[in-house]
């Protein structure tokens, strides 16, 4: 998926998603030529693995 359309996902804006993805804090994203692209399954593993337990 585009950028565009993670930033629609995860309602955070596309700068947000820049900045994660250059510090390493965000889904893990593929550099196709000068864009990035991301793995709907990546994004779902990050998800997961970023939800807070159940109390």
């Amino acid at each position: 998926m585009t950028i565009d359309d993670l930033a629609a996902w995860l309602g955070k804006p596309k700068n947000t998603l820049y900045a994660w993805h250059s510090r390493g804090k965000g889904p893990r994203a593929i550099r196709v030529g000068n864009t990035l692209r991301y793995r709907r399954s990546e994004v779902e593993r990050w998800l997961d693995d970023h939800t807070d337990s159940e109390r």
